[in-house]
């Protein structure tokens, strides 16, 4: 624990994210009442996701993989001087079937307890960071964020969403689970929309009348999107407005389901790493636009990690 110069307790706070597509470690300076300050930022790449064999394990180069970058993680978290360290990981870890035993591992080989939160944790600490971040003046928030393995849906007035959904429509998931060409044939695509499509109907089903007063998105996945159709590169910075209209979206899934994912790589905004499966988030992001009658979203920078954060500290405050 240190002080920063106006003399108020400095937390140094060591994040360890596993998420289905990376390793995201974050070691971030805070104080009550203050913005936290990134101090470092490091990611593993390792598409967990894809690494899932025959029977749902999580295969053994997926597990090693998966045990060296929270050593590293945890490694660089110390030589840092982290005085606390959370790690937290979600659907691609929670539902392999041998969860247990890799979570052991980690635990014993890299020195991190590991804790794996739901589906409705991911939802739901999603909508706690959209609500801090957009305020009380956003009024009532419908928050959508398409990740590796599962789609979080969540709304609601408070910081607490009253409704909040996880949904196996995952972008790494779908495109394993559907589309083997590349790029994907028509009937793949079609196959692939019918089943987003079904799976949505239970979410109206859950959100009932409810119509939010702002509708929001996070994820790399609709920060992609948003930026094919036109948003602020990220070079712009985190805080100038974005937002994807359901019209750009259609107009961007009508150029990329044409192209090969080595071409889509090379596209701004669109990472090497995820490029594959932006065909298949887009296809979900669609179909949830089009389903919730949404004509656009505005896209949030903070997301499932800033809530764990923004957490943490107010447990810290003892808020």
């Amino acid at each position: 624990m240190r002080a920063d110069p106006l003399g108020f307790a400095l937390v140094r706070l060591g994040v360890i994210d596993v998420g289905s597509n990376t390793v995201h470690l974050l070691v971030l300076d805070a104080h009550p009442g203050a913005h936290p300050w990134p101090v470092t930022s490091m990611k593993w790449t390792l598409r967990l996701a894809e690494q899932i064999g025959p029977g749902g394990t999580l295969t053994a180069a997926g597990a090693d993989a998966l045990v060296d970058a929270v050593r590293e993680a945890h490694a660089e978290s110390e030589r840092i001087g982290a005085d606390d360290l959370l790690a937290f990981a979600t659907s691609a870890v929670r539902e392999a079937t041998n969860s247990a035993t890799v979570l052991d591992r980690v635990r014993a080989e890299a020195g991190v307890d590991l804790q794996v939160l739901t589906g409705v944790d991911e939802a739901r600490l999603t909508f706690f960071a959209v609500r801090r971040w957009f305020g009380w003046s956003a009024g009532t928030l419908l928050v959508l964020d398409i990740g590796g393995g599962s789609l979080e849906v969540a709304c609601g007035i408070d910081e607490s969403p009253d409704v909040a959904l996880s949904v196996p429509l995952g972008a790494g998931r779908l495109t394993r689970e559907w589309l083997s060409a590349d790029p994907p044939s028509a009937a793949e695509l079609a196959g692939l929309t019918e089943h987003v499509g079904g799976l949505l109907d239970d979410v109206l089903a859950e959100l009932g009348s409810v119509r939010p007063d702002r509708a929001v998105a996070t994820s790399k996945t609709f920060r992609s999107l948003a930026r094919l159709a036109g948003a602020a590169p990220s070079g712009a910075g985190i805080r100038v407005p974005r937002s994807l209209t359901r019209t750009g979206l259609h107009q961007v899934l009508g150029f990329v389901r044409r192209i090969p994912s080595a071409g889509l790589a090379e596209l701004d905004g669109v990472s090497a790493a995820r490029a594959h499966q932006l065909l298949a988030g887009g296809v979900v992001a669609e179909q949830a636009l089009s389903r919730l009658e949404l004509a656009a979203v505005d896209l949030c920078p903070w997301a499932l990690r800033e809530g764990v954060i923004l957490r943490r500290l107010d447990w810290l405050r003892g808020t």
